[in-house]
């Protein structure tokens, strides 16, 4: 998913003057020294933003440092596998999200299991994709966008950041689902410039990086990919009007090396959980395009498995294979 770097660095950097809570006055048994949180994704990237937030409110609760390092690289697998390999004593956590789940199935040699090595915390946020169209593609529903590509097969370029990411994913679930073939172009950088320009017709794409565009009238939006409306288009329906049961998002969440004590869990999924229901956090993640995502532990651990299975038979029934 591709988002706007200066946008997403000016939203980090505002993180640190988010006035949300006073440190506690009194003693935490947990953490008593600083608390990394490994983003396996570059900064400014949306998984960037959301942990910089959370890390601010964590630190001002817990009264210790939340220290966001980015460790980009393979698909997100090389800053989980480094945490993976860290002591499970709640001193280092991992900013997880959808490749999570995704990459399990994608990449058959991994050294992790994600699912076995790692333990849930707290899920933290769902943003959705939305199904856009070029403007001179003849569609304006998510029905006639069906008919169209079913009259066109395999004529119409479905772009996305990159194989296995999730805009592809969904057009991939959107294709298995609507019995339509469209032609997969992934891209390094570049693509929602090139769905602009002509030179691609169709992209699943993050709704924060296509907001603008699309009230701008550069783009069309058919249809978001949850299974609500977004608030950010709310005269927007979802595809899942036309295919019933179809959702595709990305999610983010919190995650710690299995044997991580239950208690460092607990508190950390409490105070979480605090943040996600305090209106100036709230108001912080609708301007990355986010909606809060809260909940138990074992509710997030029910979100990644079911997401590792959905993903992982569209990845098996589509072929696909990491670049």
């Amino acid at each position: 998913m591709e988002y706007s770097r200066r946008r997403c660095l000016h939203l980090a950097a505002g993180a640190v003057a988010l006035p949300f809570a006073s440190r506690t006055a009194r003693a935490q048994a947990y953490p008593a020294r600083p608390v990394r949180v490994i983003v396996p994704l570059p900064a400014g990237s949306n998984s960037d933003i959301v942990a910089r937030l959370m890390g601010q409110w964590l630190a001002e609760r817990l009264g210790q440092p939340f220290v966001i390092e980015n460790r980009p690289g393979a698909g997100t697998n090389i800053g989980t596998e480094s945490v993976v390999r860290a002591p499970g004593d709640g001193y280092t956590l991992l900013s997880t999200g959808s490749s999570s789940a995704i990459n399990a199935t994608l990449y058959e040699k991994l050294s992790f299991v994600f699912l076995r090595d790692m333990a849930p915390v707290a899920s933290l946020t769902r943003v959705p994709n939305v199904l856009e169209v070029h403007p001179s593609l003849p569609v304006k529903t998510v029905s006639e966008f069906i008919a169209y590509a079913k009259a066109n097969p395999g004529k119409i370029n479905m772009a996305s950041p990159g194989t296995g990411s999730t805009p592809h994913v969904a057009g991939e679930l959107f294709k298995m689902m609507a019995g339509v073939d469209m032609l997969h172009v992934p891209y390094r950088s570049g693509a929602l410039a090139d769905l602009i320009a002509g030179h691609v017709q169709v992209m699943f794409d993050g709704l924060p990086a296509s907001i603008e565009q699309i009230r701008a009238g550069k783009l069309r939006a058919l249809a978001v990919t949850t299974t609500m409306r977004s608030d950010a288009l709310p005269d927007i329906p979802t595809v899942g009007d036309v295919l019933p049961g179809y959702e595709a998002s990305t999610w983010f969440g919190i995650s710690a090396p299995r044997n991580t004590p239950a208690h460092v869990i607990d508190t950390l999924n409490k105070e979480i959980n605090a943040a996600l229901a305090h209106p100036k956090m709230n108001a912080r993640l609708a301007e990355t395009g986010a909606t809060a995502l809260s909940g138990s532990p074992a509710d997030f651990g029910k979100l990644i498995a079911a997401e590792t299975e959905k993903w992982g038979n569209v990845i098996r029934a589509a072929g696909l294979k990491p670049e």
